[in-house]
């Protein structure tokens, strides 16, 4: 930031010396920057002002505490980027306080005091003898200098005379334009920062919400008026709906912006790859002043906002508006023997009952029309393919307790074979774990429904346990007593499956059987267990009229079986399957009030000409020194510049050529 002219105070200065010199040193303009640098890295890189538990999930509890407290997830209001903001502008300005003056007294001051032993000292310097008089060397070097564009001053003294050419002295207001384009930036940054937000609530006039309600029930310490000077927020809003609000990030909560306009989204398109991953999107707006009620109607996509006044509005993003959802309820315990059917929207709430897990409450979260997975395909390769629509809810208890799942409405193709795909999740740091229910061959989830009830059923379970043991038992001898105990083991086995999967009977061997007895005892358990479902599987197919088990009757059996041991980890009462949609969409804008936006135009303007000036413009002067003789005149030719040292090189040659050449040198 600063030049050569940077010097040690004086001796015998006092503290203010010592603090000019010090806020204006370029060392600690290079810190400050460098700072600044490492700041806006850290701004790019880590995606700010997220949801913090976002942030928990990706760093974990211990480094987003710190984070959180060096003011990490949003770098640009922290207080500390502030200070250094603010204290790069006083440095700076200190600097341009120092030093344009001496800047400026350089560029118009020609040097004429230069004494003939400094001018020998220069890297360029040429001197001869020759036969012309003073006033005629003083004429072809003034002609010389003028023709060359160069600003001429003369000075005739005792035992010589000296000529100064000068050109190219505007490059010192470089050094003005670049440090003051520099501080009009950081005014204009400063302008469009959350200060005035900041100071508001450290003196505890505003407060961040950090509950989830209506914009309508947030309290007057979390809003925001229309007057506030400069803000960026962010809203979605749904098709046909309209929305005079946004709400802006503070720490860990958020804060209610008022617009002094409302914005009604049309309509929202967006267009899709082939593979389902969005192309382009674009939101028809109109705008409705609230005080005079004029009306302005355009279409904004990314990068091409709707600007009003000193308002921007940005098509930022989109997401679901609130879609309507037929579901179909299964109950999985079961309790039914036909499917609940609901109608639910994205966003709301609802309750469902169950004797099992008692009253729960049902949020739908979220839903997708596409969803690109990778996919192996028949000849084995992975790709990319979109297999359809998906909707996210949780499923909150009494307790409070909640569980996340993600269902897709179609049936998802797993080496040939479909199923109906559910995943759900503790918390949202863990990975979905996958409920994978087999499609019947009518398309649907009937045949598990059906199959799952019937294990279910105890009187059942113990009628065809009985059958399949008598049915053994035929040409072996084998009392009553010990059938009725086979029959009684695969009932007890088939009811613990149903409701435990294959750990309940585990957890049965190991409480029951001595330890050295345990592995060959589930391994028995196991078989009979495997007889009797397939027995339960064979009594409903004879039921639903199926015929003959084939080939696929099997391979579905099999699939049953392996979705049915891991019902007990799903957490759920229903499998809520997707029958239809109606699909509404919202776009995500941002609202934007920038009033040092022109201020940092006109910065970066500053700084452009500036450095423009300071890197192709050089300041170049020549001196030349002629001293009268007895006969002729001895001439000293010497230039110096502040820039591009070989061409100068080139230009000094050119013009000591040219005077020297057009002289006669002496004898």
């Amino acid at each position: 930031m600063a030049t050569q002219s940077e010097q040690r105070p004086p001796k015998g200065k006092g503290f203010s010396a010592h603090l000019t010199q010090f806020l204006g040193s370029m060392n600690l303009a290079i810190s400050l920057l460098v700072a600044l640098g490492i700041a806006s890295v850290i701004g790019t890189v880590l995606k700010q002002n997220e949801a913090f538990s976002n942030y928990i999930i990706k760093f974990g509890p211990f480094w987003h505490e710190i984070f959180m407290a060096l003011g990490l997830y949003d770098v640009y209001i922290a207080s500390w980027f502030l200070f250094i903001l603010v204290f790069l502008m006083i440095s700076t300005s200190v600097c341009v306080l120092r030093n344009s003056p001496l800047m400026l007294r350089d560029m118009r001051h020609f040097r004429l005091n230069v004494q003939e032993k400094s001018l020998r000292a220069f890297h360029h310097v040429q001197e001869e003898s020759f036969e012309e008089a003073p006033d005629e060397v003083m004429q072809r070097a003034r002609d010389l200098m003028k023709g060359q564009g160069f600003r001429v001053r003369e000075k005739k003294a005792e035992g010589h005379s000296l000529l100064v050419g000068m050109r190219g002295g505007w490059s010192r207001l470089g050094y003005v334009f670049t440090h003051v384009g520099i501080i009009v930036i950081l005014i204009g940054g400063t302008l469009d920062s959350k200060i005035p937000v900041r100071v508001a609530q450290m003196m505890g006039q505003v407060v961040a919400e950090h509950r989830d309600i209506p914009a309508n029930e947030v309290p007057d310490k979390s809003r925001l008026t229309a007057d506030n000077p400069s803000f960026r927020g962010n809203v979605n809003i749904p098709e046909g709906k309209s929305a005079n609000i946004v709400f802006l990030g503070l720490d860990d909560g958020y804060l209610v912006q008022s617009l002094p306009f409302e914005v009604t989204v049309k309509d929202f398109r967006v267009e899709h790859y082939a593979t389902g991953q969005p192309k382009s999107f674009e939101s028809d707006l109109v705008l409705r002043d609230l005080e005079t009620d004029e009306v302005i109607e355009q279409t904004i996509a990314v990068n091409h906002p709707l600007v009003y006044e000193n308002f921007a509005i940005y098509q930022a993003s989109f997401g679901d508006g609130g879609t309507k959802l037929d579901l179909n309820l299964w109950s999985l315990n079961p309790e039914l023997d036909r499917p609940l059917t609901m109608t639910g929207s994205v966003f709301k709430d609802y309750v469902v009952e169950s004797q099992v897990y008692g009253p729960m409450n049902l949020e739908i979260t979220d839903f997708r029309l596409f969803n690109i997975e990778p996919v192996v395909n028949s000849e084995g390769q992975t790709e990319q393919k979109n297999i359809g629509p998906s909707f996210n809810f949780k499923l909150r208890n009494e307790a409070g307790i909640a569980k996340e799942y993600t269902n897709y409405m179609n049936p998802v193709d797993q080496g040939g074979r479909f199923f109906y795909i559910s995943g759900v999740r503790d918390s949202p740091s863990e990975q979905f774990r996958y409920l994978n229910i087999p499609q019947d061959r009518e398309g649907g989830l009937k045949r598990f429904m059906t199959y799952l009830a019937y294990l279910h059923d105890e009187a059942r379970v113990g009628q065809i346990a009985r059958e399949a043991t008598i049915q053994a038992a035929v040409g072996a001898q084998m009392s009553q007593e010990v059938q009725d105990q086979i029959s009684q083991t695969m009932q007890r086995l088939i009811m613990l499956f149903a409701q435990g999967g294959y750990d309940a009977i585990l957890d049965d061997v190991s409480r029951n059987m001595p330890e050295d007895k345990q592995e060959a005892a589930a391994e028995a358990f196991i078989k009979v267990l495997h007889s009797g479902t397939q027995a339960v599987y064979l009594h409903m197919l004879k039921d639903l009229e199926v015929g003959e088990p084939d080939e696929r009757d099997w391979q579905f059996y099999d699939d049953a079986i392996s979705a049915v041991s891991v019902l007990p980890y799903y957490g759920s009462p229903y499998y809520l399957k997707l029958d239809g949609f109606e699909h509404i969409q919202a776009s995500g804008l941002q609202i934007t009030r920038s009033p040092g936006k022109d201020v940092v135009y006109f910065g970066s303007f500053l700084l452009i000409i500036g450095v423009f000036m300071m890197f192709y413009i050089a300041h170049q002067r020549f001196w030349v020194w002629i001293t009268p003789m007895d006969q002729g005149s001895h001439v000293l030719f010497a230039g110096t510049s502040n820039r591009n040292p070989l061409d100068f090189d080139t230009l000094f040659t050119r013009l000591n050529k040219a005077l020297f050449g057009s002289l006669n040198k002496s004898a």
